[in-house]
């Protein structure tokens, strides 16, 4: 056999005699390696080329083969590397002791070679494939994890297109979608320690919203230019055409689910968002009337962060209203346009969205032109 190939065995006992004999025994089938007590032998088996298995006696000085055994097992990096007590004990408790330590076998003295050879054989296989299956399990997680990371990759990219798409069609900038994600997930992380909504508001649902959010007006795709880009108000006909963008992005989004062919939670909270942001608390909004908790948690953050950005931007017919403002028509639909707990959590952290506001505002060339404010 290649010299390279050999299984390693670490010996390790503090009698030279004893080291002679298993060194006779062994070196033809492996490379060997030998310590006379505890410390060189924990040096050894930590090295960068740590042995296949260990030999080890237990009747030593200074550290006996126990406490070396439970070092090694203690020990992430050494905890794998098989042990076969190799001892003058021959008590039922001294192998019963030896064997809850960690060790895969217990051989006594005098040494019957037969028997030695075919426990080490027996182990070095066992080893060989737990090593196998270990590797294969490691080599599994990384392909899972590789896999998950390009999946999210497509999903943000397929969130970034969609939400590019639906700017090319609307007068709106990226920076009203950066700004209401931002205080969608603003409210969302107040919230979640809260009774009503701590459930739903874990750390991933968090990110999802985040990622989500920008799918909130997607349904203006299909709004005819006339209207989307109509420059001025509308009548109520063409308001009422208006109103289908939440339905229309809704059942974009929910088709999008059917293809999938199984649950995708991204696609579910855009599809919320999509079709309820514009329902309201006391049942007044549309497109289903929906009424309080029947609301998706999802829809209720993005309405309050939609019609907050939507107050404070410019439009065709009207300038930009001072936070201050803002804040109070957001204060005086609570319980009527919005779900009073999450006003509150706005109301706690308004300045929040001031800075997120001042941080992605519109340049004076490219400020929103969103007729309605839909």
């Amino acid at each position: 056999m290649d010299e390279n190939k050999k299984p390693t065995i670490l010996i390790v006992d503090d009698n030279p005699n004893n080291l002679v004999l298993v060194n006779n025994l062994l070196k033809h089938d492996y490379r060997l390696k030998v310590a006379n007590n505890g410390q060189t032998a924990l040096r050894i088996a930590a090295a960068q080329e740590q042995p296949d298995l260990i030999l080890l006696d237990i009747m030593m000085p200074e550290m006996d083969g126990y406490e070396v055994c439970s070092r090694l097992k203690a020990d992430p990096r050494l905890r794998d590397i098989p042990v076969i007590f190799l001892t003058a004990r021959t008590s039922i408790e001294d192998e019963q002791h030896g064997l809850e330590l960690g060790a895969v076998d217990y051989i006594t003295k005098p040494i019957s070679p037969p028997v030695m050879l075919a426990r080490i054989r027996t182990h070095l296989k066992l080893k060989a494939s737990a090593d196998f299956l270990r590797n294969k399990s490691a080599y599994l997680e990384q392909e899972v994890q590789r896999r998950t990371r390009e999946t999210v990759a497509v999903q943000d990219a397929t969130i970034e297109m969609m939400a590019s798409l639906a700017e090319t069609r609307d007068n709106e900038t990226g920076n009203h979608i950066r700004r209401t994600q931002s205080y969608v997930r603003a409210l969302a992380e107040r919230l979640r320690q809260h009774p009503r909504f701590a459930d739903f508001l874990t750390a991933a649902n968090i990110e999802l919203l985040f990622k989500s959010a920008p799918l909130h007006d997607i349904g203006k795709i299909g709004i005819p230019d006339s209207i989307l880009l109509k420059p001025g108000r509308l009548d109520q006909h063409e308001f009422d055409v208006m109103k289908t963008h939440a339905r229309l992005g809704g059942e974009a989004i929910a088709q999008a689910e059917r293809m999938t062919g199984r649950p995708v939670l991204f696609l579910h909270i855009a599809k919320e968002i999509a079709y309820s942001h514009h329902e309201k608390w006391d049942g007044s909004g549309y497109p289903q009337g929906l009424m309080g908790d029947t609301i998706p948690i999802s829809a209720r953050l993005m309405a309050i962060a939609d019609v907050y950005d939507a107050l404070i931007s410019s439009r065709v017919y009207k300038a930009p209203m001072a936070h201050e403002e803002a804040v109070k028509i957001i204060s005086a639909g609570k319980s009527s346009h919005f779900d009073p707990d999450i006003v509150d959590a706005f109301l706690e952290l308004h300045e929040v969205f001031r800075e997120i506001a001042a941080r992605y505002a519109d340049q004076p060339e490219t400020a929103p032109l969103d007729p309605v404010e839909a």
